[in-house]
């Protein structure tokens, strides 16, 4: 069994399609949380997201955001402004409440993140268990004593350039992790923004991250 690995897609719809379009041989699939929030396709991709045959779906901290509407939450002043204008017109909260914690698949725990932290390559954690996460945003295969921690990435907001899709395709068979990485031009991103009149300084963060 072939098992499709998508992190952090962020509500970037054409990028959520290209990965789908192009990974047709795929058994399984796993949305490693953060389906929402940055991007302009809220409802688009949840509305794509629930049509998924055989797909679980992994809670992250945009979708506690966007549940439980609490911005008490929300520390970081740019984040809020995208929450809360992402927010006021989703449709698809009852969905995302079926999101999960976690998930298992052979030795390996799926969550967002763990110690509700960033995890990073250079991050120093000890753990008792193989862990696949995103929320960081950074494709890595970490081992720590015998155990592993996988980042598969991130679909629609890369941590250094939006124009560079990561992701990750598990083999049951083989047991084996094969990280992808592609380039896909993000050139409707910001149209749509400024369409769905999103504040200037959402659209100058993501301006500032498409790159060649």
């Amino acid at each position: 069994m072939r098992i499709l690995i998508l992190g952090d897609i962020h509500a970037n719809l054409p990028a959520f399609e290209f990965v789908l379009e192009s990974e047709k041989n795929i058994d399984r699939k796993i949305i490693l949380g953060d389906l929402i929030n940055y991007g302009p396709w809220n409802n688009e991709c949840a509305e794509l997201a629930s049509t998924l045959q055989n797909c679980t779906y992994i809670l992250g901290n945009h979708e506690k955001y966007f549940i439980n509407k609490n911005t008490r939450e929300i520390k970081n002043i740019l984040v809020k402004k995208f929450y809360q204008h992402c927010v006021k017109d989703f449709k698809y909260i009852d969905f995302l409440k079926k999101f999960k914690i976690k998930a298992k698949i052979d030795n390996y725990i799926y969550k967002h993140t763990i110690f509700n932290k960033y995890i990073f390559p250079e991050t120093k954690v000890k753990i008792l268990n193989n862990y696949v996460i995103g929320h960081s945003q950074i494709q890595f295969k970490k081992k720590i004593g015998n155990k592993f921690i996988i980042n598969p990435g991130s679909i629609g907001q890369n941590r250094k350039n939006l124009n560079i899709i990561e992701y990750a395709i598990y083999d049951t068979e083989k047991k084996f992790f094969i990280m992808k990485k592609k380039f896909f031009e993000n050139k409707f991103i910001i149209n749509e923004m400024k369409k769905k009149k999103f504040p200037t300084e959402c659209i100058d963060y993501y301006r500032k991250k498409i790159k060649g």
